[in-house]
């Protein structure tokens, strides 16, 4: 037997914590002596105290880490409560993460106010391009909801064309809609929604190969179209239009942080007598693992205003 000194000690808990455990009837001495009321504890009572712990630190409260405990949980369903816990946790850091790159993106807007350089932007005409895509619903054009779509697209879109043998032969281009008006909410739809297109440049030859490969009809490769499937495949084959004047620029880093670049565009655009003409593409040109070293050419469509 331990006193409660010693059996802190153990647990690596201050005492006070274990008589409020005693109190409320979370963790009860093994015994209390009726002369002193000094506490006792035996060994076998770390294995609760270990438990109480891990539960209260993944956030559960004491009235909930008493109610599991008292339902005799075995270390199966435990280890299966806490991976549980474990995924929220994260997925709230990554959630918190992106919210902070948001913020700073936010500053380094106001920051570079007035400070970039005109001469980033380049006037030009785009050509068209035959892409392999996948399409979803976002609930905004904002990057906090753009990216938890487009990036699972993309991981999604090079699966099933490495399923398929298709080999992309370009940069990925991402393009955006307004989302159709059907979209509900239960697609994803609001009234901010937009219809994300993530592609990726392939050629007729690789798509003719993998439509044989299949086994389609033959004259599938060669129709693509604005939102044809591709026979099958897993993916749609899209002649994308070319842009008859596109403002571009680059934006260096993660797309987390598109928005001061996104808002240069948009004051030049403005200060030099254009007008948007749709939402902007992104030409993903180097995207390696690090995201800081990322690559992405911004194209806007825009006319004379």
């Amino acid at each position: 037997m331990f006193s409660i000194g010693d059996f802190a000690r153990y647990g690596r808990v201050s005492a006070r914590m274990l008589r409020h455990y005693d109190a409320i009837g979370l963790l009860r001495p093994a015994r209390t002596d009726p002369v002193t009321g000094y506490r006792f504890y035996a060994a076998a009572q770390l294995a609760r105290l270990n438990r109480v712990i891990a539960l209260k630190d993944l956030g559960f409260s004491l009235q909930q880490v008493a109610a599991i405990l008292d339902e005799q949980v075995d270390v199966a369903e435990l280890r299966g409560m806490l991976r549980l816990r474990q995924a929220e946790l994260a997925a709230a850091r990554e959630a918190a993460e992106a919210r902070l790159g948001q913020v700073e993106a936010r500053l380094r807007t106001i920051e570079s106010e007035g400070h970039m350089s005109a001469d980033d932007v380049v006037l030009k005409r785009t050509e068209p391009v035959l892409l392999a895509e996948l399409s979803g619903i976002a609930a905004s054009y904002g990057p906090e909801d753009i990216g938890p779509v487009i990036t699972p697209l993309y991981e999604e879109l090079f699966r099933r064309l490495a399923a398929a043998g298709v080999t992309p032969t370009g940069p990925g281009l991402a393009y955006y809609e307004a989302a159709p008006e059907d979209a509900g909410p239960e697609d994803g739809g609001t009234a901010d929604a937009v219809l994300v297109h993530a592609g990726v440049a392939i050629s007729q030859e690789e798509l003719a190969k993998a439509v044989r490969r299949k086994g389609a009809g033959a004259g599938s490769a060669a129709s693509a179209s604005l939102g044809a499937p591709a026979a099958g495949l897993g993916f749609d084959a899209v002649t994308l239009p070319g842009l008859d004047l596109a403002a571009t620029v680059v934006h260096r880093g993660p797309m987390s942080r598109i928005v001061p670049t996104a808002q240069h565009l948009a004051r030049w655009i403005d200060g030099n007598g254009y007008r948007s003409a749709g939402y902007a593409r992104e030409l993903y040109l180097e995207c390696p693992d690090d995201k800081e070293e990322w690559v992405t050419e911004i194209q806007e469509p825009v006319v004379r205003a």
